[in-house]
Order: C-alpha cells, then sequence, then structure tokens
C-alpha cells in the first residue's frame, strides 16, 4: 500500500484525562477563588492551550517564567491525580498494533506538556511505536493553528493528504482540517454536533480498524 499516517491527540484520544484536568483545574482555580462550571470548562478548557484557559479564567495574559510557573503548578497536580489512573479509551493499543502491523506510520501530536505525554506514554508504553511525537513545547502556535500537525507530517516523511488525525475537540479537529488532512472525531468529551465536520465519528477504538483507515485515505 502507498505509505499513510495516523496521528493521535492525546488528552480526549488516547485517554479520557479531561475529568482529571477538570478536577486539577478546580483545585487550582479554588486556590484563587474561583469555581468555573462543568460548562464553562467545555467551552474553554478542553483541547484548548494552557496559555489560553489561564487568560480567559484569570483575565489577563501570562508570559515567560509567571506562566511557566502557573502552568507547572496545574500539570503537576494534574500528574499526581492522574498517575495511579492511567488507561487507554477502550481499544486504542490493540488499533495501534493493527495499524503497525499494517505499515502505517503512526504520531502523536498534544497540546498538553511534554511531562503530561511522558507519564502517558511510560506507563502504556506505546512510544517506541510512534515515528513522531510532539508536545506542547515542540510548536509555537497552539490548535486550531495546523503547526502542530503539518510538523508531525514532515516528521514522518508523509504529504498532509495521506494522513488521518484521531481528534475529539473543536479547536483539534479544526487544527487537522486547517493541514489539510482527514479526520475522525473520538466523542469522549463532545457530541459530534460540536465538533467540526469529520469523515467518521467513534466512542472508541474497537469502531475502526487499519482496512476502514486505508478506506478513508484512498
Amino acid at each position: 500500500m502507498k505509505k499513510q499516517a495516523v496521528i493521535f491527540d492525546m488528552d480526549g484520544v488516547i485517554c479520557h484525562t479531561n475529568p482529571y484536568h477538570s478536577e486539577a483545574f478546580r483545585v487550582f482555580f479554588g486556590k484563587r477563588g474561583l469555581s468555573p462550571t462543568e460548562e464553562e470548562f467545555a467551552q474553554h478548557m478542553y483541547g484548548k492551550s494552557n496559555k489560553y484557559i489561564f487568560s480567559h479564567f484569570l483575565g489577563r495574559d501570562f508570559m515567560g517564567e509567571e506562566f511557566s510557573a502557573l502552568e507547572n503548578e496545574k500539570e503537576g497536580l494534574f500528574r499526581e491525580i492522574y498517575a495511579p489512573k492511567v488507561e487507554t479509551i477502550p481499544g486504542f493499543l490493540p488499533f495501534l498494533d493493527d495499524l503497525k502491523t499494517s505499515g502505517f506510520r503512526t504520531g502523536v501530536a498534544t497540546s498538553a506538556p511534554a511531562a503530561n505525554l511522558e507519564l502517558i506514554m511510560g506507563t502504556l508504553g506505546f512510544g517506541p511505536k510512534m515515528e513522531s511525537i510532539l508536545a506542547s513545547e515542540h510548536v509555537k502556535k497552539h490548535k486550531p493553528d495546523p503547526e502542530v500537525y503539518l510538523t508531525s507530517a514532515r516528521n514522518m516523511g508523509m504529504n498532509p493528504e495521506n494522513c488521518l488525525v484521531f481528534e475529539d475537540s473543536y479547536s483539534g479537529v479544526s487544527a487537522a482540517r486547517n493541514a489539510g488532512m482527514q479526520v475522525i472525531g473520538v466523542l469522549s468529551s463532545h457530541r459530534k454536533e460540536e465538533l467540526p465536520p469529520c469523515n467518521l465519528y467513534i466512542k472508541d477504538f474497537h469502531e475502526v480498524n487499519a482496512d476502514i483507515i486505508a478506506d478513508l485515505l484512498t
């Protein structure tokens, strides 16, 4: 078959981390006298960069060391909460094995910090199966900008039109579409009506296989 690639977002795609991010943010914002609702989190947290989240909820932009300190605090809370609970969205690891057996190149492209990605990859052990691994520190522009997906394609030696992305958020789906890639929406945090149009929608990875992906990229 021709060279094809699949790129996975992490939060809400490889793992259903959003409830644990919500828990970490509740602690983080609670220390500052704020109590965002789940609706506010769904609109302004899931799939967004920390820079956006902090500026939205705290009411101003944060740069440099001040931003780094806030991010380290919040993401440290997340890793402490999530470390004993890491697990994939059902079917991810067998699906990844199916892709590799079928000759696909694979990558992960997340807006999360590298330390979060390392926690999850280290626990689940899928890192060696990825030809491209990108976290928030590796790009200058965050989703919905397509930089992370275009960079992933270059890392794998692929043209964007031969890449398919799994995403769960509005900004993530938009980033993949802006990169000129096929997209499968993972309905872990949003209904399909809340996402830009995708080529396919799934609830978990039992619903797809390598043949389905190859057909979508034909």
